[in-house]
């Protein structure tokens, strides 16, 4: 025993040492093998009649876990819980949603038919990953209880943090704050819980106030082996469940052949959630009837291990053998039982053969009622305006800049960035930290909550938003003045996560999916360090909408810019997440009247790379009044936070104006375009680098320069527009990025296809490189002359064909 704690070792000494505890009543014991009949003899051996070619990843030698996760929910029915959010692998899966979340048998037996016709909501995903979302009675408990089961994809334990977020949304918007009303169930494969870090990574946020969604069930299929791989090869530890020891959560190890042990365990395990709102550890020690999936030969790899697992006897068997020597049941009752369930697969096999159209939204995780027409598409496909009056905007400056609490003692520095925030809102001006303050306080006026999550983002990796005020005189006293902007105003929560992308990504994902009223946000430390969340971000954030019709309105803020910090701190990667968008670069686009909003639609997330504070007040107000909610990734500023040209006026924030995809040139070249010689389109930073040679050049008239605000979807009717305004004019793409990087390959085939090829469009920036920014200062500099000296050349592109 691990736990340094007496009050919880008495608590376990108590429950496993006192004599004849584990006391089952006929009727618990007709109802557990009732539950094996359902989970083993009709389900997995019904779907290896039917369909003995299919991979379905079957739970034979687990059976027992069926049951098993029914104990659970009623127990936890029994103490209050209403909601049940469960996270799995594939294996099993289909029994779960058969037997546990009640899915209609239907549904899943015509996922088996390839000739069913798929529904047009996008690519859908195997059975044995979706999701379902069901409310029912629960029949021990004669209480309402709402099961989901998210969808996740075959990187094992990536849906860990998901689930835990989506339960601590769901704990929020009850105002459960104990957990004694939504809870957990996370179930692992032994091989994955001791291999993947997440696992690591989510048992770490357990605890955290901000985080913590106050226990727990941890479920492990413990079948000894992982695909093809021994334990001894396979971890260092004796126990798969050793890393759950990290936060002193108690691991009950169970033989899966035991059914009467194994519903006890989790009988306790349930408890204990409920009582100490702690993690908690069932570990089936089972095995595994056939081979990684039903078309795999274990025998290749385990050849005695699989002798031995031949010759055992089916648990389902060991135990009506035990009740009907008991006298508990009789044979006949037994055999009736199977019968029972079999009528019930026939038939239902019998309707599924009715079905024509496999609707994926039908395995939907988290709908979101009254969202959505019934038929699940937009009420609308217009977004209004997005400014705001302007008494709002001062009311919330005069807030930021300001201390709400008495006697509340702020370091001196601090002091100083305050009296900034009152100077800029006195002369209607805002910088990027205040344009944040306006859009996250203006959502929250409309009722709207806002969640800021991520390493250091309290204060702000470079110290520029200061959302969370400390006493310097009174430990752990704070203040967050966001939370005093009205007397009705929905929650703000800002939250410093722990050392990690990867989990704390994963965690504010599933928090999204709760809600679609609600802004949630991701921030990165430096942009890259998305790189550790690469798995959320490709198989959930990219593609989730399409394999699992699941829409989710995150938002990533990455700083990035070529600052000569070196490669590790430049790049957020922009040419991965633009690969990732699905828009068509060779689709000549019809400009209907809603293109704008139907683009945003169609597509399955939102790149921008704003330039001035006004554009990010814009687009975060944007994200929650568009009429569906798309992932979104930002690519933010490190210099342009304290840049002084970068700040906006009021003028281009209050109620009537909205945000720009692409910032057209409003200086001399604008006025007289037919003399300009060169069109320089750009995104982000490298805006003020290319302003301030032009001018030092003298080129105010001959060069004009366009923001993309918005990168995807491409605004093609914009681009356009601009392109035919300079008639004369080259057409330049200027990044600061490396050629290989960047935007530059998203963004060429786009200009070809809206241009009908008619015009070239010619690059400037870094030349192409294996690493994404030098580490050495001067050299970044020479890089930066160089290629600004040739967006400034007007005879650099002369003779040159495309």
């Amino acid at each position: 025993m691990f736990i340094n704690d007496v009050e919880q070792c008495q608590w376990i000494r108590q429950k496993f040492e006192t004599p004849g505890v584990m006391q089952f009543s006929s009727e618990e014991k007709r109802r557990l093998l009732a539950r094996l009949v359902r989970s083993m003899s009709r389900f997995e051996d019904f779907l290896a009649r039917k369909w003995s070619s299919e991979k379905r990843f079957g739970l034979e030698g687990c059976e027992v876990m069926i049951p098993a996760l029914k104990t659970i929910i009623d127990k936890s029915s029994e103490m209050g819980i209403e909601n049940v959010i469960l996270g799995m692998p594939h294996r099993g899966r289909l029994n779960v949603l058969a037997n546990v979340i009640r899915k209609d048998l239907e549904q899943i037996f015509c996922q088996f038919d390839p000739k069913l016709e798929a529904a047009d909501e996008g690519s859908g995903d195997v059975k044995y990953h979706l999701g379902m979302y069901h409310e029912r009675i629960n029949r021990v408990t004669n209480r309402n209880i709402t099961l989901s089961l998210v969808a996740n994809p075959s990187h094992l334990e990536a849906v860990d943090p998901v689930v835990q977020g989506k339960t601590k949304a769901e704990q929020f918007y009850r105002g459960d704050a104990q957990g004694k009303k939504v809870m957990s169930i996370l179930v692992h494969g032994d091989a994955a819980f001791a291999g993947q870090g997440v696992v690591y990574e989510t048992f770490h946020l357990s605890d955290l106030p901000s985080y913590t969604t106050n226990g727990t069930v941890h479920v492990v299929v413990n079948n000894q082996i992982g695909f093809t791989t021994d334990p001894r090869m396979a971890r260092s530890s004796p126990y798969p469940t050793d890393v759950a020891r990290v936060v002193n959560a108690p691991i009950f190890h169970v033989n899966a052949d035991d059914p009467e042990a194994v519903i006890y365990v989790c009988s306790v395990a349930a408890e204990w959630r409920n009582t100490f709102n702690k993690d908690v550890v069932v570990d089936l020690v089972c095995y595994r009837r056939r081979g990684h999936n039903e078309m795999d030969e274990p025998m290749f790899t385990q050849p005695l291990m699989y002798k031995q697992i031949h010759r055992q006897v089916p648990v389902l068997k060991k135990y009506a053998d035990k009740l009907i020597a008991e006298g508990t049941v009789t044979l006949q009752e037994f055999e009736e039982e199977i019968a029972k369930y079999d009528r019930i697969c026939e038939e239902a096999y019998g309707r599924s053969k009715d079905k024509k159209i496999l609707h994926i939204k039908h395995w939907l995780d988290s709908p979101w009622p009254g969202f959505f027409n019934v038929d699940g598409e937009p009420k609308s496909m217009t977004c209004p305006a997005t400014g705001i009056p302007e008494d709002v905007l001062t009311h919330i400056g005069n807030v930021a800049s300001s201390v709400p609490l008495e006697d509340f003692k702020i370091h001196t520095g601090l002091s100083r960035i305050l009296r900034g925030l009152a100077d800029m809102t006195k002369n209607r001006m805002v910088d990027w930290a205040l344009a944040e303050y306006m859009a996250f306080g203006s959502l929250l006026k409309e009722g709207i909550h806002v969640r800021l999550s991520g390493q250091d983002v309290e204060r702000g990796t470079f110290s520029h938003r200061h959302h969370v005020l400390h006493d310097q005189e009174v430990d752990r006293r704070t203040c967050v003045p966001m939370n005093h902007l009205w007397p009705d105003q929905a929650p703000y929560t800002v939250c410093n996560s722990s050392l990690s992308e990867y989990g704390v990504l994963g965690f504010e994902l599933g928090y999204a999916m709760a809600s679609p009223n609600a802004l949630v946000l991701w921030e990165a430390q430096f942009g890259d360090f998305h790189n550790t969340a690469q798995c959320i971000i490709d198989q959930f954030i990219s593609s989730g909408q399409a394999k699992w019709v699941r829409h989710n309105g995150i938002v990533l803020l990455l700083p990035h810019g070529m600052e000569g910090m070196g490669p590790e701190h430049s790049s957020a990667r922009p040419e991965r997440f633009l690969q990732m968008s699905n828009d068509d670069s060779d689709a000549y686009p019809a400009f209907t009247e809603d293109f704008e909003v139907s683009q945003l639609y169609d597509c399955n997330w939102i790149v921008v790379n704003c330039s001035t504070p006004a554009s990010y007040f814009h687009v975060l107000r944007r994200q929650i009044l568009l009429p569906f909610r798309k992932p979104l990734i930002i690519f933010t500023p490190k210099s342009l936070l304290r840049h002084p040209e970068a700040k906006s006026s009021f003028d281009q924030m209050v109620s009537g104006t909205s945000f720009q995809r692409v910032i057209p040139e409003d200086g001399a070249a604008a006025r007289t375009p037919g003399q300009v010689r060169r069109l320089i389109f750009c995104t982000g930073k490298v805006y003020y680098d290319l302003v301030k040679e032009r001018s030092s050049q003298g080129l105010e008239g001959q060069v004009a320069i366009t923001r993309l605000e918005q990168i995807s979807p491409f605004p093609f009717d914009l681009v356009k527009r601009e392109a035919e305004k300079y008639p004369g004019a080259e057409l330049v793409w200027c990044q600061e990025e490396h050629k290989n990087m960047g935007y530059y390959d998203y963004i060429s085939p786009r200009f070809m296809t809206i241009l009908r090829r008619a015009r070239p469009i010619w690059y400037v920036g870094r030349d192409p490189a294996a690493a994404p920014a030098t580490g050495n200062r001067n050299t970044h500099l020479v890089s930066l002359k160089k290629f600004l000296d040739t967006a400034f050349n007007l005879q650099a592109f002369e003779g040159k064909t495309f």
